[in-house]
C-alpha cells in the first residue's frame, strides 16, 4: 500500500484519523486491561479469556497499522469540487440505469471510503470509472461482469 497513493476526501481522512485515535486511546487500553485480567486467572495454556484477548489485541494492532499505512499513502482531494459540469471525486451524481430505467444518486469517493449501501461509490469501481469525466446528458458504458449503460441526469456538489 505504501507505494500506491490513495485518494481520500477530507471527510474520509478525518474519519480514519478519528478511528485511529479511538483505537489507540480507548480500544488498545481496554484490550490491555482484558489481558491483565486474563493473566491474573492463572494458567494461560487453557485460558479462553486470555486467548480471546490476544486475538482481539492482534485485530486492533492490525487495524492500527492498516490505518497508519493508508494515511501515510493518502492524497487528500478537494471534498467539494468547484463545478457541477463534470463528474469527479466528491460530486453527487444522479443517473439512470438504462437496463432497467431505475434512477439512483451516488457520491463518488476514494476507494477506502466507498460504502455502496450508503450511496458512496469508489472512483475505481466500474460505475465510478464509467462516470468520471462525464457531463449531464452523457451516456456511459459500465464495464462490469454484465455491462450496462447509464445516463448522467444531474451532478451536484452538496451532500
Amino acid at each position: 500500500m505504501a507505494d500506491r497513493k490513495i485518494e481520500l476526501t477530507k471527510r474520509g481522512k478525518e474519519s480514519l484519523e478519528s478511528e485511529l485515535r479511538n483505537l489507540i486511546d480507548v480500544v488498545r487500553p481496554e484490550v490491555i486491561e482484558q489481558l491483565k485480567a486474563a493473566r491474573a486467572q492463572g494458567d494461560l495454556s487453557e485460558n479462553a479469556d486470555y486467548d480471546a484477548a490476544r486475538d482481539r489485541q492482534a485485530e486492533v494492532e492490525h487495524r492500527i497499522n492498516e490505518i497508519e499505512a493508508i494515511l501515510a499513502s493518502a492524497v487528500v482531494i478537494e471534498d467539494k469540487p468547484v463545478n457541477t459540469k463534470v463528474v469527479a471525486l466528491g460530486t453527487k451524481v444522479t443517473f439512470k440505469d438504462l437496463s432497467d430505467n431505475t434512477t439512483m444518486t451516488v457520491e463518488i469517493v476514494g476507494s477506502i471510503e466507498a460504502n455502496p449501501l450508503e450511496g458512496l461509490i469508489s472512483n475505481e469501481c466500474p460505475l465510478g470509472v464509467a462516470m468520471i469525466g462525464r457531463h449531464v446528458g452523457e451516456k456511459a458504458l459500465v464495464n462490469s461482469q454484465t455491462p450496462y449503460e447509464v445516463e448522467i441526469l444531474n451532478i451536484a456538489l452538496d451532500r
